[in-house]
């Protein structure tokens, strides 16, 4: 059953003032992974390839494949879900120092350590984290990063470790020993969020042959995210009019339960072209312990 809700919130982004969020299940169209006819090894190139690729290769040889799928709505059930069962997990009544996020230092410097304790303090047998990156990603035309409209997950079993080792050193093999959790912190700068939602499926809902490792080839190394093939028994759930103080947890990896969440962005019919586009800011972890 669908709805709306009417809210009223003004940000430096822009105005939510009056606009009926869109509440409940829905319906939309997402864009899987087709592997290469040729059965080779999937990949992109990635950063400087993109703009100057080497002659003859093409920006990627793999294939997509659309289907529409229903979307369940978390909001009002949210404890009902479990980082460690379903892949993803929400946190909600979060305040943050950081109000502009338009500057990647102060970003660092100040948020970097909020999201460093949400996950301590959060996230169970949590013992130490390491922020690597963060992306944010805007809808307006010219935007350096706007939301991505394809189901993926960010990192494999090869990237995850092969991360561990490039930000830990000489502590990388020690602690590989125990447990390894790589998980984005998601959250709108607009919000409450009334355009280009996310998705998530239950990560027990799609099996581990509808996964596919793609290579992300820059010029000095390769890196590695996963594709998604479309299944029908997959569970995908979104968080209606997620607000500024509501923090998501997508887990990419875990080398103990193996739990990962496929995600994407998605078009959601009831949207109005005249609603503002949604910003947010996901912020990358390695969790040990």
């Amino acid at each position: 059953m669908s709805t709306t809700t009417e809210t009223q919130t003004s940000t430096k982004f822009g105005t939510t003032a009056d606009i009926p969020i869109p509440r409940g299940e829905t319906q939309s169209t997402l864009t899987f992974f087709a592997a290469p006819t040729d059965g080779a090894k999937p990949y992109n190139l990635a950063g400087d390839n993109v703009d100057n690729p080497p002659p003859g290769v093409p920006q990627r040889n793999y294939n997509e494949f659309t289907h529409d799928v229903t979307i369940q709505d978390i909001r009002g059930r949210e404890q009902e879900f479990d980082i460690n069962v379903n892949g993803f997990g929400t946190i909600s009544n979060i305040s943050s120092e950081e109000k502009l996020f338009d500057d990647d230092e102060r970003i660092e410097r100040v948020y970097y350590p909020e999201i460093e304790k949400l996950l301590l303090d959060n996230v169970d047998g949590a013992k130490r984290i390491f922020l690597f990156d963060h992306t944010v990603r805007r809808s307006n035309p010219g935007a350096k990063r706007a939301p991505v409209n394809r189901a993926h997950i960010d990192q494999t079993t090869k990237s995850a470790t092969a991360r561990v080792h490039h930000h830990m050193g000489a502590e990388a093999d020690d602690l590989l020993k125990d447990r390894v959790r790589l998980i984005n912190v998601w959250r709108p700068l607009n919000g409450p969020v009334v355009a280009s939602p996310l998705a998530y499926a239950d990560s027990r809902s799609v099996p581990d042959e509808d996964i596919v490792g793609v290579e992300h080839r820059y010029p000095d190394r390769t890196g590695e995210t996963a594709g998604v093939k479309y299944t029908e028994q997959a569970k995908w759930h979104y968080w209606s009019g997620m607000t500024n103080e509501e923090r998501l947890l997508l887990q990419c990896y875990d080398s103990k339960d193996g739990a990962r969440t496929p995600h994407s962005a998605f078009v959601d019919p009831r949207t109005r072209t005249e609603w503002p586009g949604r910003e947010s800011i996901e912020v990358r972890a390695l969790v040990f312990g």
